[in-house]
C-alpha cells in the first residue's frame, strides 16, 4: 500500500495520498498517510456508499470531486477529518480483486481545482499495483495452506508407516511436489518480508520431508536460490519457456541456471539432475 502511495503521488503530482484495505464487511480503514500535516485521517473508518472513498466502494470505480466540502454528489460524514487536514480536491480510487472492492487509495490537494485525466490515469495505475500485490498474497496464502496439508499428509503416513514398512503413496507425494513448485515460483513476486519468509520457511520443511537417512542421502550440494527454482519447475514437467514465464525470467537465463545445477549435482539429464536433487533433500 506505501509503495503505491508513493507511485500515485509521483504519478499525479498531488501532494497528498492516503488509503487502506477492507477491514470488516464493506469497510476500509486508512492505514497509510503519505503527506498529510496532521493524523486526523490515521484509522478512519470509510463505509461504503459515505463520503468519497465510500462512494468509491459502492460503485466499485474512481471518483473525484473539485472541492471536498462543498460537493452535492457525495455525503460529508468525514467533513472533520478532511477539514483538519486542510483538502479540498480529492480523488478516490477502490482496489478491486476480482470483482471485490479490498481497499481504496486516495490523492488529495490543498486547492480546489479539477483534476484532470491524466492524474486519474495515474491512481487507477497505483491501485493496479495493490491488485496485483493482493493477488499474489492470496495465493501464497492458499497455497501455503495447501502446503501445510501436504507435509502433515505425507508426515503423519511416514510416521504412522514406519513400523509396518509402508509410507505416503504417490499421490501424497504429488501434491508435495506441485505445492513446492508453486511455492518456490511464486516467492520472487512476494514484496511482504514476513510472508515470503514464511513461504520459503514452508518451502523447507516441503524439501526437508523426502530426506533419506543419513547413509543413504547424497553428499551436501549448494545450490543457488533461482537453481532451485528452476529444477522445482523442471520438476514438474515443463519446458524452459514455461519455467522462464512462471519465474517472470528469460529462457537463455533458466537455461543457465539449469546447466549450473546440473553441473553442481553431477548430472548429465535435467531428469537426473531432478533425482540427485531430491536425494539431496533440495526438492521434495
Amino acid at each position: 500500500m506505501r509503495a503505491a502511495l508513493l507511485r500515485l503521488r509521483r504519478g499525479t503530482g498531488l501532494p497528498v495520498a492516503f488509503g487502506g484495505l477492507l477491514d470488516g464487511p464493506r469497510q476500509v480503514r486508512i492505514g497509510e498517510l503519505i503527506g498529510t500535516g496532521t493524523r486526523a485521517l490515521q484509522g478512519l473508518a470509510i463505509s461504503s456508499g459515505n463520503g468519497l472513498g465510500g462512494k468509491a466502494v459502492a460503485l466499485s470505480r474512481p471518483c473525484a470531486v473539485t472541492d471536498y466540502h462543498v460537493s452535492r454528489h457525495i455525503s460529508h460524514e468525514y467533513d472533520a477529518a478532511v477539514a483538519a487536514e486542510g483538502l479540498r480536491s480529492v480523488l478516490a480510487v477502490p482496489v478491486v480483486v476480482r470483482r471485490r472492492v479490498r481497499g481504496v487509495l486516495y490523492g488529495a490537494l490543498r486547492a480546489a481545482q479539477p483534476l484532470g485525466d491524466r492524474t486519474l490515469s495515474a491512481a487507477v495505475a497505483a491501485a493496479r499495483d495493490v491488485e496485483q500485490a493482493l493477488v499474489v498474497r492470496d495465493e501464497v496464502r492458499s497455497l501455503l495452506a495447501a502446503a501445510r496439508e501436504a507435509v502433515a499428509g505425507p508426515e503423519g503416513a511416514r510416521g504412522a508407516g514406519a513400523g509396518a514398512g509402508s509410507g505416503p503413496g504417490p499421490e501424497a507425494w504429488e501434491q508435495v511436489r506441485e505445492a513446492h513448485g508453486a511455492l518456490r515460483a511464486l516467492a520472487p513476486r512476494v514484496t511482504d518480508a514476513s510472508l515470503r519468509a514464511e513461504l520459503l520457511a514452508v518451502c523447507g520443511r516441503l524439501e526437508s520431508a523426502t530426506l533419506l537417512p543419513d547413509h543413504a542421502r547424497d553428499r551436501p550440494v549448494a545450490l543457488a536460490p533461482r537453481e532451485v527454482d528452476v529444477l522445482s519447475c523442471v520438476a514438474g514437467g515443463v519446458t524452459n519457456a514455461t519455467a522462464a514465464e512462471r519465474l517472470g525470467l528469460r529462457p537463455e537465463t533458466v537455461k543457465g541456471y539449469l546447466r549450473s545445477a546440473m553441473r553442481k549435482l553431477g548430472a548429465h539429464t535435467r531428469w537426473e539432475a531432478v533425482v540427485a536433487a531430491r536425494r539431496a533433500g533440495l526438492l521434495p
